[in-house]
């Protein structure tokens, strides 16, 4: 049971994109706007796997979707750190949830105010919506 605040950031991600959603929604009321699409950045040197190197026993798409989890929870970090964002909600994978969970930084864990492991990336937005009430 999780209440999806006004003005929370929602990130629906695999390990290939993810969309960010806002909650414009007034009081206990759920409307998601989409505001970005992020996708890898293959130029991203720093994100290389969560290690920083790739397991010699990772296949070279295992190795892409840990580079983008990392890239992704490094932005939800920054934007974090910045105050962009005073409540996040996770939506992903239970792959990406899982790499993604460890390089959280204690700010943004801290405005997490739930997750759901469900690929939903390539969802409607009004499908995403009523997935997300169903969890309140």
């Amino acid at each position: 049971m999780h209440k999806i605040p006004a003005d929370a950031w929602i990130v629906v991600a695999d390990g290939t994109h993810a969309r960010l959603f806002q909650n414009v929604g007034k009081q206990n009321h759920l409307q998601l706007k989409q505001s970005d699409l992020i996708e890898p950045d293959m130029d991203d040197e720093q994100g290389q796997g969560p290690s920083g190197q790739r397991p010699p026993e990772a296949t070279p798409d295992q190795t892409e979707e840990a580079t983008f989890a990392k890239q992704l929870a490094n932005r939800l970090n920054a934007a974090a750190l910045k105050h962009q964002y005073e409540h996040l909600f996770l939506v992903a994978d239970p792959t990406t949830l899982g790499e993604m969970r460890p390089q959280l930084h204690v700010e943004t864990s801290k405005r997490l105010c739930g997750e759901l492991a469900k690929t939903l990336t390539n969802t409607p937005l009004e499908e995403i919506e009523k997935i997300l009430q169903a969890q309140d």
